[in-house]
Parts: structure tokens; sequence; C-alpha cells
């Protein structure tokens, strides 16, 4: 009777055994199987280095929350507004679980391609400017996402410090680009309240900056840039006409302040990105949209580029010598 009892044990205890390190097994490949099927669109709307970083980091966000092996559909519509139209299109019809958009013209895209598949937002500085949600706290529709509202009380307060002599501020933008124009207006109220006489520059496409950029660089003492879709992809012609006039430039993000720009109070675009692909993985995980609050990503901290502040003349305050520097 003791040895059945005891072989009783034994096969109880070789059964947990086996379970521990068979279950498990199975639950991956399970989990294995669920992601493997799982399809994510994700349409950007021009190549430059921010919006790269961005997608990078939604990558890296997928990922973390266990999205790796989930098959992505990818598409570029490098600035054309028609292709942002098309390829929204596309990605509706493929069934993706979830699209992502990056920079506001893809988003608006996705949305009104769709009113059933969740869109998440990444890189969208004012949502309910650019009609895509009108409470951020609890979204209505099947938008949500990430924005990134930058701060221009701080970079103004940057402008002075690094820039005391500057009196004229040109802000050059896209005027097609809703996201910018809020921009605009912000920066332009705390701007004048801070005393600079700021005027505006607009283009209609890439092929008007040149000549744009020059007639601001003969009326005015720096340029600032927000975050705009058009004028990142034709920045470098930016930062060589802004150079030889020797006249700085403050953009909104930091990979802009690698390219040459002066200095800037920016948010790490990579890491704008994992938030946005950790809130999509939410919705794939079987959260609703309304029960995702817009996130504002609003960590910075201020970049310096030193090699243009030496092509300038600049000397950079003591209070910004431990500023990130992206080049000695």
């Amino acid at each position: 009777m003791k040895n059945k009892k005891m072989m009783l044990v034994i096969l109880v205890i070789v059964i947990i055994g086996l379970g521990s390190v068979v279950i498990p097994k199975l639950m991956k490949q399970q989990d294995t199987v669920k992601t493997d099927a799982v399809k994510i669109g994700v349409l950007q709307y021009v190549t430059h280095p921010a919006l790269d970083e961005i997608y990078a980091g939604i990558k890296q966000g997928l990922s973390d929350e266990g999205y790796s092996k989930a098959k992505i559909n990818f598409y570029n519509a490098q600035a054309d507004q028609s292709k942002v139209t098309t390829m929204s299109g596309q990605l509706v019809d493929q069934k993706n679980n979830v699209l992502i958009g990056i920079a506001t013209p893809s988003v608006q895209g996705l949305a009104n391609a769709t009113s059933d598949i969740p869109v998440i937002m990444g890189a969208v500085s004012d949502p309910v400017g650019a009609k895509l949600i009108k409470n951020v706290k609890k979204p209505e529709g099947n938008v949500t996402g990430v924005s990134d509202k930058f701060p221009v009380d701080k970079e103004v307060e940057l402008i002075k410090a690094l820039t005391p002599d500057v009196k004229k501020i040109g802000i050059l933008y896209s005027s097609s680009e809703d996201n910018s124009k809020s921009q605009v207006a912000a920066f332009k109220k705390v701007a004048a309240e801070k005393g600079y006489d700021v005027s505006e520059y607009a283009v209609s496409s890439t092929n008007d900056i040149t000549t744009t950029v020059n007639v601001a660089l003969s009326k005015v003492d720096a340029i600032y840039v927000p975050v705009d879709n058009t004028i990142s992809s034709a920045f470098p012609t930016v930062i060589e006409l802004s150079n030889a006039a020797k006249k700085p430039v403050f953009p909104s993000v930091d990979t802009m302040v690698t390219q040459g720009g002066l200095a800037a109070v920016t948010i790490n675009q990579h890491d704008l990105g994992v938030a946005t692909g950790k809130m999509a993985a939410q919705v794939l995980k079987g959260k609703k949209v309304s029960e995702l609050p817009v996130a504002f990503y609003n960590m910075t901290t201020p970049v310096v580029n030193r090699e243009t502040a030496k092509t300038l003349g600049i000397t950079i305050p003591e209070k910004f010598k431990e500023a990130a520097a992206v080049k000695k």
C-alpha cells in the first residue's frame, strides 16, 4: 500500500514537472501564432530623419509589448497628398488590425479612409486643430495616439539665452500643414509677449523654399522652424542658405539640430515612437480607443549644435554648456 502511495506521489510530481515545462511552451507557441496573425498598417508622410526615428521607435514599442513577429505593412507617401489618400485606402483594404500614422497628414488620410479600424497617431502636435479628435481625454471616434505638442515658451527662452541680439524672427513653415499652423500661432503669441518682431514665411511646397528662405534672411535676425514635414524634408537647403547669411536657425526636433540647426528644446523622436508603438499594442490587446486618452509626450531637453555655433560666431552661455551637444 505504501509503495502504491509512493508511486502515486511520484507520478503527481512528474506530471506537475512536465506541466511546468510543457504548458508555458504551448502558451508561448499560441502567443507566437497570435502575434504572427496580427497585421499592422503604418503610413509615414515623408522620409526625413525625425520621422524615420519615430518609425524605428514604433517597431521597438511593438516589440517591447510582444509584437515583434507581427506583420507590418509600411508605406511612405513621400509628401505626396494623392499618395496619402491612395495608400490609406490600401491599408484599410488589407484589413490591418490597427493603423498607425506618422505625422499629421498621414493620420488625417487614415482617419478619412476608415471609421472602423483603430488609428493611432504619432507626431501630431495639435490633434484637435487637425480635426482628428474632439475630446483628448476620451476619444469618441477611432483615433487616439501620442501628441508631440511643442513647448514654444521654452524655445523662445532658448533663443533669448543663446542669441540675445536677435530682435526679428522669421517663422518658416508649410501653408498646407494644419499641424504647422497651430504651432505658428502659438509661437507668435509667446514671442510677441517677449518683445520679438515675428514674421511668417509660408511655402506651399519644397520648390518654394530657396526663394522664401532668401527673402526671410534679408529681413530677419533668426529663423524658427516648427515641427513641419515639408521644411524638414528640405532642411539641408535651409541650413546652407542660413549659414551663408550667418544667421541662426532654431528648429523643433533633435535630428534637425544634428543637420545644422543651432539649438532646440526637443522631444526625442525615437522615444515618441516607442510610446506610439506601445499604445498601438494596447489596442491589439483589446483596449478600446475611447479607453486610451491622447498621450502628450512632453519630455524635453535642450540640444545645441556646437559646430554651428562656432560657424556663426555664437558663444554658448554657461547655463547651456551641459546641454546635449549633437556635435563637438
